[in-house]
């Protein structure tokens, strides 16, 4: 929000300077991003791009007025040019006698030739030298004002419009000031000014507006606030029969007031209402709606007037009927923006019997819009449900200042200052005459929460000893209304307020307002003094931890990939077209982008976007990502999230460098290597691989995991037609998905810990024919039940095939490891446990030595 200082100087006297205004603001909450001087002297070195000035950080820019060369000048006439139609010559005093000033400003042509003017024009006039803003090129482009000669006439000064001065964009033609500026006087003494740009966050939602910064200001520096004059000069009949409320669901609209004028005058605003409009970023239309944009800047409540004689034509001759309600099914209606907007159903719509006439709390409808013919006016002010105001901006993609305020949160209390406030406004600049009284329907007043708490709490939350008349003080500031009860004090909220809440939270919420008028650099440090809270374990969180650390360990790279993803990515997954017709995804009704508008249902097709994003990069690539994906269910409204770990590697086993690498391609047995070392570091231990098949992955390089004799998961290659789909290097790639919360229930809360053996071991090898379909497990399983305790690691170390063995055959070779805790095994026992463990492998497997 745009706050130019000497609007807000209405409010409440400021001592400081600009930046420790901007400072003691930003201490307070309300930070200033950018200081924009506007005529005022500053601190040039620091202008540009990015620069900061002092400790509060923010952006300064702008443009500095040399009162010496900027001045308020009086155009006494306008004469032609005598070689150029589009140009003209002024005769104008600036203070120190008269000059001829060359100009091609269109809202002077008018005046061309009438002679000596009946009353001067005020202008801003720049003599030679002055630095101002080059008004003919894009952008802020300084430039000093040199003598040049124009068409046969010499040019030393100029007349200036808002763009040459840094007010605004506007450059089409000069500025005309109030008849009352003084001539002669430098212009920075009559106009000069500067504009905080804030951020409002939704916490201060209520200080989008000058008279909520004013009361920040005030709370801040102990000045008094000043309001704004409410007092409306009713000079017209009671409005009563005039018009009529009607709302049919008070919980979406809870206040709706209106007023009427009848006999304005549609033309311009007072100068000095279009610069401070323009200062604070609104385009001044005319007298009557710029009323409604300074009186809702002003006290932040968004206004609309209606053309009056529109409604009553649209009734039929009667006083029209205002009804709030929600769109019927097809409705449409055409916004000031001419667009015509097809409306949803929860859509609120300020209508009348005739039909829509606004989107509620948006934007206003084209047909009943203030126009050069206006002459009565209907004047709305309302509170809207702030959810509902979001869920139209979302659906409509629109958004107006009006809808800014709304879908924050506006306190119906605002709805009659607004009113009264704009309709005197009106009065005062487009004249006419004020109906008496206004028309209220107030079915929904909030309860404004009362929150009680002492110097106790304010010692324990904040650090601060502060007595109960400080505390009081510090709130009464901000328009609480405080009582004092010994050292109880009751709090009520302001009716301006709708971000305090109830309860313990509506304590939290006055420790921010205490601390942040108290000021946070002032809190001291302090140690903790409450008891802390029991340190309870986080099975789930560790567990995850410790996976992702083991699979770094591994030499896997972390990835987070986004969530947010399109059905033609994840249909790259399969091989063939139409696998994936048949699955329903989370869709977004309104995405940022086509490419980001329905929630995932795979990692892999994440991981895999990633591995071709970086194929150009490196060849070997080992990444991994632990994360939900969505899967919707029916008759819900949300969907079922599952947390998954997903694998993915290709490339050589190592880069080559200054020593020999293994270069050979990465395939299953890499991947079940990592994952065996995660499921060891882990400690778990009842686990099979078992053949399985997925579409994605290569048939018969596709395996699933089973922990406990349930499946966890699945691993392989990828499909060669799935891999065509992705820009990848021409080298396999594996992948492995598992639940996450499959291995998270398969870690043990506690295992064993064997000693360092202080005994050598045995080791010997053992060659074993078995059939081809039996699985290598299968043989480890029945070694270790033979050989018990004493046998303490099996390595598999070679997989032959061929003629030697015969047909339906292969030779696995393992390395045995024989360890006794106690005592050295000897010749005797090793041979007798090797003779037991292949008796049994015959017995059991068929198996046979090789």
């Amino acid at each position: 929000m745009k706050v130019p200082l000497s609007w807000l100087r209405e409010y409440v006297e400021i001592e400081l300077t600009v930046e420790e205004l901007a400072h003691r603001l930003t201490l307070a909450g309300l930070e200033v991003e950018e200081i924009i001087y506007v005529g005022l002297p500053f601190d040039q070195s620091h202008t540009g791009k990015g620069q900061t000035s002092g400790p509060h950080a923010a952006r300064v820019s702008g443009l500095a007025w040399d009162p010496e060369k900027i001045v308020v000048g009086a155009i006494l006439e306008v004469m032609p040019h005598p070689n150029a139609d589009r140009l003209v010559l002024l005769r104008l005093d600036d203070g120190q006698g008269e000059r001829i000033v060359l100009t091609g400003a269109p809202n002077l042509f008018s005046y061309k030739g009438q002679g000596a003017l009946e009353k001067p024009l005020k202008a801003a006039y720049a003599r030679e030298g002055a630095v101002l803003y080059d008004g003919h090129q894009p952008g802020w482009e300084r430039m000093t004002l040199k003598k040049t000669k124009i068409r046969g006439v010499v040019s030393d000064s100029m007349v200036c419009s808002e763009k040459e001065l840094g007010i605004s964009e506007e450059h089409e033609g000069i500025i005309i000031l109030d008849e009352e500026a003084p001539t002669g006087m430098p212009l920075v003494e009559y106009m000069g000014d500067a504009v905080l740009e804030i951020a409002i966050t939704p916490n201060i939602a209520r200080d989008a507006n000058l008279l909520g910064v004013a009361r920040e200001v005030a709370a801040l520096t102990g000045k008094p606030l000043k309001y704004p004059d409410l007092e409306v000069d009713w000079q017209g009949p009671p409005i009563q029969g005039k018009a009529y409320i009607e709302i049919q669901n008070p919980k979406l609209n809870p206040r709706f007031v209106l007023g009427l004028i009848e006999g304005v005058e549609i033309r311009p605003s007072p100068y000095e209402v279009q610069r401070r409009l323009r200062l604070a970023g609104m385009r001044p239309i005319n007298n009557v709606v710029d009323a409604t944009n300074y009186a809702m800047l002003e006290i932040g409540e968004p206004l609309h007037a209606f053309d009056y004689d529109v409604l009553v034509q649209r009734a039929g001759g009667q006083p029209p009927t205002i009804i709030t309600r929600t769109a019927y099914p097809g409705e449409r209606l055409t916004t000031l923006d001419d667009v015509e907007r097809q409306l949803e159903n929860f859509t609120v719509l300020v209508c009348d019997t005739a039909g829509p006439l606004s989107i509620a709390g948006v934007m206003g409808g084209a047909e009943s819009e203030v126009t050069g013919q206006t002459r009565n006016v209907l004047l709305e002010g309302a509170a809207w449900n702030f959810i509902n105001v979001r869920r139209t901006l979302v659906s409509q993609g629109m958004s107006s200042e009006a809808a800014y305020r709304f879908s924050r949160g506006v306190h119906p209390a605002l709805a009659e200052q607004g009113v009264k406030r704009c309709l005197e406004l009106m009065r005062q600049w487009a004249g006419g005459v004020v109906y008496q009284g206004l028309v209220d329907n107030y079915p929904l007043p909030p309860e404004d929460p009362v929150i009680t708490l002492t110097p106790a709490d304010v010692h324990r939350w904040l650090g601060v000893n502060l007595t109960p008349d400080e505390i009081a003080a510090l709130l009464r500031a901000l328009e609480f209304e405080v009582s004092v009860e010994s050292y109880m004090l009751r709090v009520g909220t302001p009716p301006t307020r709708l971000d305090i809440g109830r309860g313990i939270t509506g304590k939290a919420d006055l420790m921010e307002e205490i601390a942040r008028i108290y000021g946070y650099d002032r809190l001291p440090e302090t140690r903790l003094a409450d008891a802390l809270p029991p340190q309870l374990g986080n099975p789930a969180l560790e567990g995850e931890e410790s996976l992702r650390d083991l699979l770094v360990g591994q030499g896997l790279q972390e990835v987070i990939t986004h969530r947010l993803t399109n059905v033609d990515k994840e249909k790259r997954l399969y091989p063939l077209p139409g696998q994936a017709e048949d699955q329903d995804y989370v869709r977004l009704f309104n995405p940022i982008t086509s490419e980001r508008n329905v929630l995932r249902r795979s990692l892999m097709a994440s991981l895999l976007g990633v591995l071709e994003n970086n194929a150009r990069l490196r060849q070997r690539q080992a990444i991994f990502e632990i994360g939900p994906l969505f899967l919707p269910v029916e008759g819900e409204p949300l969907p079922r999230e599952e947390q998954r770990v997903v694998i993915a590697l290709t490339g050589p086993r190592q880069i080559s460098g200054w020593q020999p690498a293994d270069e050979t391609p990465m395939d299953l047995f890499d991947l079940k290597g990592i994952l065996q070392v995660v499921l060891d570091g882990l400690h778990i231990t009842e686990m099979a691989y078992l053949p399985g098949e997925h579409p994605s992955l290569h048939p018969g390089k596709t395996a699933r995991l089973l922990i406990g004799g349930i499946e966890a998961g699945l691993l392989g290659e990828l499909h060669p037609l799935v891999q065509q789909n992705y820009d990848l290097n021409p080298y396999p790639v594996l992948v492995c998905d598992l639940a996450l919360a499959r291995l998270l229930d398969a870690i043990p809360e506690r295992y064993a810990v064997a000693a360092v053996p202080s005994y050598p071991p045995a080791l010997e090898d053992l060659a074993l024919v078995v059939d081809e379909e039996l699985p290598a497990s299968r043989v480890e399983d029945v070694i270790r039940q033979a050989g018990g305790s004493l046998v303490t690691e099996i390595r598999l170390f070679d997989l032959y095939r061929g003629e030697q063995i015969g047909a339906g055959k292969k030779s696995l070779a393992y390395s045995l490891t024989y360890q006794a805790p106690d005592h050295t095994l000897g010749d005797e026992e090793v041979r007798s446990l090797r003779l037991k463990i292949i008796r049994r492998l015959e017995k059991e497997l068929g198996a046979r030595l090789r």
